[in-house]
């Protein structure tokens, strides 16, 4: 199966579990705070399949367009409603019930992202040790005395389970501005505390972690190409999945990352590769393709880089919990990424994170992808990430998102009476200029990665 279809299924999968789950929280609350509901939709526009309740009469629907999805209510300002039903009218109900059946979608989303990361614990998930490479001269780690093999086993006391529990706590740490202790296992047993001034550092997760010098150990071991991608430097000069690069231009090539900084300071040049294919060693020619990076230019060869399972045998960890150890495991993560995002959105609305972060339809497709392609765990984590981002941006107080009317019903729960429609009217179109403008933002830096 291609690797678009397998994304273009793994994002409608996601995006159909993570919708259902929302409305479903909606639905659920409305029904329960004596609201009628009148149809469950995933999708919008035109019905595709769908059947109506003969007990309530309520219509379930999938519909044509699969970004997003509605649960509709009895409500008078949508049309006339008998005078025996207007006490199950959304409109009529106390504002807190109201403001409950709103909260129910991006709270039943994280609830579902605990689930989630439960099930993930449970299951046993895979990483890399928080073993760091060699810090370049002059950076965080260097002045700290961290060095090449060193392993990170705690940031201010708080265990590092693996590499992803390592970045998570330092871009955490780094928005406090403030220095951190971590303690280091060496690999000759030593164990050693060492400070890292976290003063100054950038927001930005992958600055921030060049500003650092912190990257993940690659073991000594011939790079081995993956996934070429198409229309691509390797793909252009004949390069195969398998093909083993030893060496370029006659330099010894002994790492993945010491493949990738060749590559990348050679925009446009054209570099000879010493590539052995089925026990046989070849030269092959590959101009390399030139791709703007932040305003910098830098070689792009398109091509996933492995290396023999063999070599990484020793720097993979699983960590596994029982039912029991894993539900505040599973809690404790939702709350961090919680906090984290909420953090990283803040520092990008005053300009400290790059709005290039933000990603549409396609970055979310092409993850979705790359997770469902690397296992049932992986693609899990994506679906509680993704659940709790989903969460977070409908709780902004922008009119026509959830936390826009969780606003407007709190208002008329404190003044005794709902705000103007007039006022209720010019909310809806300033926000409907909000999510345009994030959408614009998403689709843009959508197709900035498309064209590399």
């Amino acid at each position: 199966m291609s690797q678009l279809l397998v994304s273009v299924l793994s994002f409608l999968v996601a995006i159909g579990v993570l919708v259902a789950v929302h409305e479903f929280g909606h639905y659920w609350v409305a029904r329960k705070l004596g609201v009628r509901v009148l149809r469950y939709s995933i999708g919008f526009g035109t019905r595709v399949v769908g059947w109506t309740s003969r007990k309530t009469g309520i219509e379930y629907w999938l519909s044509a367009l699969p970004l997003g999805g509605y649960v509709k209510m009895l409500d008078e300002r949508e049309g006339p409603v008998a005078e025996a039903d207007q006490p199950y009218a959304f409109n009529r109900v106390h504002p807190w019930r109201r403001i409950a059946i709103v909260a129910a979608g991006p709270g039943i989303n994280i609830a579902f992202a605990v689930l989630a990361y439960w099930l993930v614990f449970m299951i046993g998930v895979p990483g890399m040790k928080p073993i760091i490479d060699a810090p370049a001269e002059g950076t965080i780690a260097a002045r700290a005395g961290l060095g090449a093999g060193d392993e990170i086993t705690a940031i201010n006391g708080q265990e590092i389970a693996d590499w992803q529990d390592l970045r998570m706590t330092l871009v955490e740490r780094g928005l406090d501005q403030k220095a951190v202790t971590a303690d280091v296992s060496a690999e000759n047993g030593g164990q050693r505390r060492v400070t890292l001034d976290m003063a100054g550092v950038p927001a930005e997760p992958d600055e921030l972690f060049a500003t650092l010098g912190l990257s993940q150990y690659q073991p000594r071991a011939t790079p081995i190409l993956d996934h070429i991608v198409d229309d691509s430097a390797a793909a252009a000069a004949g390069l195969k999945s398998g093909d083993r690069i030893q060496a370029i231009d006659g330099q010894p090539v002994d790492s993945p990352s010491r493949l990738v900084e060749i590559v990348q300071a050679s925009p446009g040049q054209r570099l000879s590769f010493t590539v052995v294919r089925g026990g046989q060693t070849r030269t092959v020619s590959v101009h390399i393709r030139a791709v703007d990076v932040d305003g910098q230019r830098q070689g792009r060869l398109g091509a996933a880089i492995t290396v023999d399972p063999s070599a990484l045998e020793g720097l993979q960890t699983t960590r596994q919990l029982g039912p029991l150890a894993a539900l505040p495991a599973a809690g404790a993560r939702t709350w961090e990424l919680s906090a984290l995002s909420v953090r990283l959105i803040g520092r990008m609305i005053v300009g400290d994170v790059s709005w290039r972060n933000i990603g549409g339809p396609v970055q979310i497709a092409t993850v979705a992808g790359q997770s469902a392609a690397v296992g049932v765990v992986a693609f899990i984590s994506f679906l509680a990430f993704i659940s709790i981002n989903l969460a977070l941006i409908n709780l902004l107080p922008i009119p026509v998102l959830d936390g826009g009317h969780l606003l407007y019903y709190a208002v008329e729960w404190i003044r005794g009476q709902p705000l103007s429609e007039a006022v209720q009217a010019a909310g809806q179109q300033v926000g409907m200029a909000a999510l345009l403008l994030l959408m614009t933002v998403a689709f843009y830096n959508d197709i900035l990665r498309l064209l590399g």
